[in-house]
């Protein structure tokens, strides 16, 4: 089940908009701390600060001219309206169901070979990441070599001896170190030599000279020699592989970001075309030529407080330059239309053609840009559990798991050049400033945002409203959105002729 539009303003602010009693709201604020806005949205009792409904029943006539008598309505009264659901069924035994199963496949198909090749390219991203990070590790190994400390240099070399014997020296066979150590050659002290020599003079750690065989001294030194070579060479080239495997990392994820783009909109179309289901629905027979539509067109208008300062409803200084740079929100008159037609399609030339019944509710909220914001946010996660969701986790959320390791990787160049810069920078500036505390300003200022922000997230109706907010502001904004959904609802009535009698709201 998915929380309805009501439900979920329902569940921004229940003081408001919560249908029940002060113990009600207060339970139900629990609920929403304890199981999140999107669950408990699904069990809100909504109301509305104003509503009204009208029902429209002619199947000779088409049921466009009312949405957009109703659109057009609410951008001249500069609602700014936008289409926030838009869902439709139709009977399996109608034409319409064919026509639009028809087109739905088609977008599906298109889709999922795009989304096989994002695969493709993914995989090649998983790839390229696990071999870079083999790369950083045996470049740790070089970098540790030119460290200042003998341990981590001593350490580093033997990694390095290790690789060497396993990769390269294994590959004369039995004249390499390992096959004559660990043979029936006698040379069992080989490879504890080659390890603890440092260079061609065959000296320890100690500069002590290793007291060792002459012939097994003839046969460290070639090594000790080819194994030095073997350091400085393998490290340019390592080097120049790692700078090409990122810059072709950068590549596959610029392919697939590529291909979600071109993926989206045939996976948009084939979700658009889907059917919503309404198996319990009387309206909706199998056999009948029958159709659903829900619609759903969302407006506001913002609250002009400087205007309204001018034309005497609010103190003068609310005009101020200054006092309005403290105001850092927005008060807005919202209306929310609810279309539900049932309808029988008729096709002709230009397409199909749907005449029936037809109900629209307005209903009136007073919201803050910060709740309307909110309200988009859970209707963008609703959007992710249908077929688009698809897409998402196939790019957004992969590449959210790897993102990490893929900035880790694009921006290291980025990373160091900023780190000298920051340095250099620090190094030129006033130390009596980092004395005083000057440089931890900032960080402080940051943890103490940090700490309300999850302060705020844990009690989201812990709000604390200014003076000319509720003296001024919110009264101003709920006259403002009684008047504009009556407007509304009364302006549609009177074009078309219907008597003051509507049928009252849903329950």
């Amino acid at each position: 089940m998915v929380a309805s539009i009501p439900q979920i303003i329902a569940a921004i602010n229940p003081d408001l908009y919560y249908d029940g009693t002060e113990s009600d709201i207060k339970k139900f604020k629990k609920l929403v701390e304890d199981e999140g806005l999107s669950k408990a949205a699904e069990k809100a009792k909504p109301k509305a600060q104003a509503e009204h409904k009208l029902v429209y029943d002619s199947p000779t006539e088409t049921l466009e001219p009312i949405y957009f008598f109703i659109l057009d309505l609410m951008n001249d009264l500069r609602l700014n309206p936008e289409k926030l659901v838009d869902n439709f069924v139709s009977s399996p035994g109608s034409q319409h169901f064919g026509d639009m199963g028809q087109r739905r496949t088609y977008m599906e198909k298109q889709g999922a070979e795009l989304l096989g090749n994002i695969n493709a390219v993914l995989r090649s991203v998983l790839n390229i990441i696990y071999d870079l990070r083999e790369f950083k590790v045996r470049l740790s190994a070089y970098d540790d070599l030119k460290n200042s400390n003998r341990d981590v240099r001593s350490s580093a070399l033997l990694s390095l001896k290790q690789i060497w014997m396993d990769k390269v020296d294994i590959q004369k066979g039995n004249s390499s170190i390992k096959a004559m150590a660990l043979g029936q050659g006698g040379f069992n002290t080989l490879i504890d030599a080659f390890l603890i020599v440092e260079d061609e003079s065959l000296k320890g750690p100690d500069g002590a000279e290793l007291d060792l065989n002459e012939i097994v001294k003839r046969l460290l030194r070639p090594r000790i020699y080819e194994f030095n070579k073997w350091v400085k060479e393998s490290e340019g080239e390592l080097r120049k592989r790692y700078q090409i495997e990122k810059t072709y990392l950068k590549s596959q994820v610029s392919s697939l970001k590529l291909y979600a783009r071109w993926a989206r909109p045939y996976l948009k179309a084939a979700q658009e075309l889907e059917m919503s289901e309404k198996n319990r629905n009387p309206d909706l027979v199998k056999m009948f030529n029958s159709l659903l539509l829900e619609l759903t067109l969302f407006g506001k208008q913002s609250l002009k407080v400087q205007d309204e300062a001018k034309s005497g409803n609010f103190p003068p200084f609310f005009a101020n330059e200054k006092f309005l740079a403290t105001v850092n929100e927005t008060y807005n008159s919202c209306v929310l239309v609810d279309f539900h037609f049932r309808g029988i399609p008729s096709r002709t030339q230009a397409g199909f053609v749907v005449g029936g019944r037809a109900e629209v509710i307005f209903r009136g909220y007073s919201l803050t840009g910060s709740e309307i914001k909110q309200m988009y946010e859970e209707l963008d996660k609703s959007d992710l559990d249908g077929a688009l969701g698809l897409i998402d986790g196939a790019t957004n959320e992969s590449l959210g798991a790897l993102k990490d390791d893929i900035e880790a990787f694009l921006n290291e160049d980025k990373k160091e050049e900023e780190k000298a810069e920051k340095k250099k920078g620090i190094q030129g500036e006033n130390p009596f400033f980092a004395l005083f505390g000057f440089y931890n300003k900032k960080d402080k200022q940051e943890k103490k945002e940090k700490k309300e922000k999850e302060k705020k997230l844990k009690s989201p109706y812990k709000k604390h409203f200014k003076w000319y907010e509720k003296e001024y502001f919110f009264p101003a904004v709920k006259a403002s959105t009684t008047k504009i959904t009556k407007t509304l609802f009364e302006t549609y009535k009177k074009a078309h002729g219907m008597p003051a009698y509507s049928a009252p709201p849903w329950k």
